[in-house]
């Protein structure tokens, strides 16, 4: 299994961003990336100033969002559709799109509730619980 270092998988996304923006041929990961960003403007800049913002550290006390955390989030919950992993994902995730109307809005649903299942992994000790995931997602409107 691959695991990037933070600054490969900050370094790729910005790459994939400065290949798309040069109309530069995408890999299939790439071209997913590209849009998950242009589903997020405020980034666009970010993305562009490279070398600074891959090693710049976004720390929640200073009350910044990481926008590489965010889209990595994002690029997890693309895949896990992709796949229906864990099963009943996609059909969680058509029900929130469609009560909430908009899917970016239920993307971020979903993001909310992988978090909150990362984090209860987290701070229990264990892997995460796709059962938790699944019911944060059905709480879901």
């Amino acid at each position: 299994m691959y695991a990037p270092t933070r600054d490969e998988a900050r370094r790729f996304m910005v790459d994939a961003w400065t290949k798309f923006r040069a109309g530069g041929s995408l890999t299939d990961l790439e071209r997913t990336v590209v849009s998950l960003v242009a589903m997020h403007p405020e980034y666009h800049s970010l993305l562009e100033d490279g070398e600074r913002s891959v090693e710049r550290d976004f720390t929640p006390d200073g009350g910044a969002i990481n926008p590489f955390l965010h889209l990595s989030l994002h690029l997890a919950v693309a895949e896990q559709l992709s796949i229906d992993q864990p099963p009943g994902i996609r059909a969680e995730f058509e029900r929130i799109r469609a009560a909430r109307g908009d899917e970016h809005a239920a993307l971020h649903a979903v993001l909310e509730c992988l978090g909150e299942t990362m984090w209860q992994a987290q701070r229990l000790g264990t892997g995460p619980d796709a059962q938790v995931y699944l019911d944060c997602l059905g709480r879901q409107r």
